[in-house]
Parts: C-alpha cells; sequence; structure tokens
C-alpha cells in the first residue's frame, strides 16, 4: 500500500501565477525607479502584446504572466505525481 498523496493543481497554479503576476509588478516598479536599468527588455519577448509601458500593457502582462504559472503548473503537476508514484512502487 502506497502512502503517495498527490500535488493537486490549484495550490500549485495559483501559487505559481500569483510568484509570477507579483514578479511581473515588481519588475515594472524596477523599471520606472531606475529608467536606464531597461530590464523590461529580457521579459518583453515573453509577454506577446505587452510595450513598455502604459495601463493596457501592464494589465496585460499581468494576465499573461499570472497565465504562465498556471501554464507551468498544468505540465509540472501531473508530470510530478506520475514520476513519484513511479519511484514509490
Amino acid at each position: 500500500m502506497s502512502d503517495f498523496t498527490p500535488v493537486r493543481i490549484f495550490p500549485v497554479g495559483m501559487a505559481l501565477g500569483i510568484l509570477l503576476a507579483l514578479s511581473f509588478v515588481l519588475c515594472v516598479i524596477f523599471g520606472l525607479l531606475f529608467p536606464n536599468a531597461t530590464m523590461y527588455q529580457a521579459w518583453l519577448p515573453l509577454l506577446p502584446g505587452v510595450t513598455w509601458i502604459s495601463w493596457p500593457s501592464a494589465l496585460l502582462g499581468l494576465i499573461e504572466s499570472f497565465a504562465y504559472g498556471w501554464y507551468i503548473a498544468v505540465i509540472f503537476v501531473p508530470a510530478f505525481n506520475f514520476f513519484s508514484r513511479k519511484a514509490k512502487a
């Protein structure tokens, strides 16, 4: 009998989504405080439709960052659960 408890997608998706959305907000704040650093150019190619910087673009970047967290969770959690079951067997 296995004592394996599978990881659930919802908490992981929410945690990763919030982590990436918060990271995006911090990057935007950093970019506004230090405009010569041009850090935003590193993540602009990863966020389609986001430009530097307007309210609609910032909102889109926030939504896309949160969605990336969920994308990672949807891929990672089933793979983790699958391989964890195999390792316990």
